[in-house]
């Protein structure tokens, strides 16, 4: 016959609730850790209340829900708790069946109408104005909602390692030096790298499913339509019919394989393979230190046994005064520049090129 009352700026996800959390030196609620509560609007559906220090007592009413299948924080908490994680929204932003009634409902009109509910059965205490940021989407400026999904992932600890034994043996060179000391730690605290992407452009994802089958438990990885088609065959009979994943792959997953995949590779008899891997400099941006140049370093070492580059040059970045970098700001670009000839630009290339040469050295 208790309540406890929770402050919440996203009503709809508790129908994603599968816990919810005090502070376990709150005394407010220390008698209720271990018991059941029954959730709003879910036919009477029950969850534990349990303790952990992840919850912050001073903030709001104290008492948390847990819904890992829409907030990062969360998800880590159910993760380490084992506690199940629950998916309430469709990719178009509607609830989807777990939602019970309010199933097909867009994400805001389902927030309105919960709480026009709660309202109604007394379960609403107040609403009040709340300031948080709110991520939007960069081209369409759409809320974005987090959600669960399945991904796929690379695990990274094997290949951090060798890219970090690179820098310890000298045979890769950081300059300024000062950014080495950030590589190693980047490297040393690396945690599995998804790279799927629901994008329309970039490099699909190279792994085809079976018709019929658990693409789960059954898939197949090719470099083409045919070769899959042919493995498919082999294991499953003539019949078979196949799909490819409609993911592409992450574009810093393509960008990490460019410095040997441009060159024959994996044909490593051919003359610009042979010729031109390992390079001996790379120059760029130190904002993509880990982003580029780490993971080249590492797509390197597992494909070719060698890292890609002896050097790389870190140059610093030209910011406008809101921060932003101004490779965006192409008509800053014209300001600064003016309109310089092509032999005026070759001139100062080849007079930072032999700057750099001479400071290698």
């Amino acid at each position: 016959s208790d309540y406890l009352t929770i402050a919440t700026t996203r009503p709809e996800t508790l129908f994603g609730d599968v816990a919810i959390a005090v502070h376990p030196k709150d005394d407010r609620y220390s008698k209720y850790v271990g018991m059941m509560a029954i959730v709003p609007m879910t036919y009477g559906r029950h969850i534990p209340i349990i303790s952990d220090r992840h919850v912050d007592k001073d903030f709001g009413t104290g008492v948390l829900k847990i819904s890992p299948g829409h907030d990062h924080n969360d998800y880590l908490l159910a993760r380490k708790l084992g506690l199940p994680i629950l998916n309430i929204m469709n990719k178009d932003g509607t609830l989807n069946k777990v939602a019970g009634l309010y199933c097909g409902l867009d994400r805001f009109e389902a927030r309105k109408k919960l709480w026009a509910e709660l309202e109604e059965t007394g379960l609403a205490v107040k609403q009040e104005a709340h300031t948080l940021r709110v991520p939007r989407s960069q081209r369409g400026g759409e809320i974005i909602e987090p959600l669960v999904s399945k991904q796929w992932f690379v695990t990274m600890e094997p290949l951090a390692e060798k890219a970090l034994r690179a820098v310890e043996r000298g045979e890769l060179t950081i300059i300024p030096e000062r950014f080495e000391k950030i590589y190693n730690h980047w490297l040393s605290n690396i945690k599995d790298w998804c790279i799927s992407r629901q994008l329309w452009w970039g490099h699909r994802i190279p792994v085809w499913y079976i018709v019929g089958k658990d693409c789960e438990e059954e898939y197949i990885v090719a470099r083409s339509a045919d070769e899959a088609l042919e493995k498919a065959r082999a294991k499953y009979g003539n019949n078979v019919e196949i799909y490819q994943d409609p993911d592409v792959l992450d574009t810093w997953f393509s960008s990490a394989l460019w410095p040997f995949s441009t060159l024959g590779w994996p044909d490593v008899s051919e003359e610009d393979f042979r010729r031109f891997y390992p390079t001996t400099m790379l120059e760029t941006g130190h904002d993509i230190l880990f982003f580029w140049v780490a993971r080249m370093v590492m797509m390197g070492i597992e494909f070719t046994g060698t890292i890609p580059f002896s050097y790389v040059y870190l140059h610093g970045l030209i910011r406008d005064s809101q921060d932003l970098k101004t490779k965006w700001m192409i008509g800053m670009w014209r300001c600064q520049l003016g309109h310089p000839s092509i032999s005026t630009l070759k001139c100062q290339v080849d007079g930072n090129l032999d700057q750099i040469i001479e400071n290698l050295n």
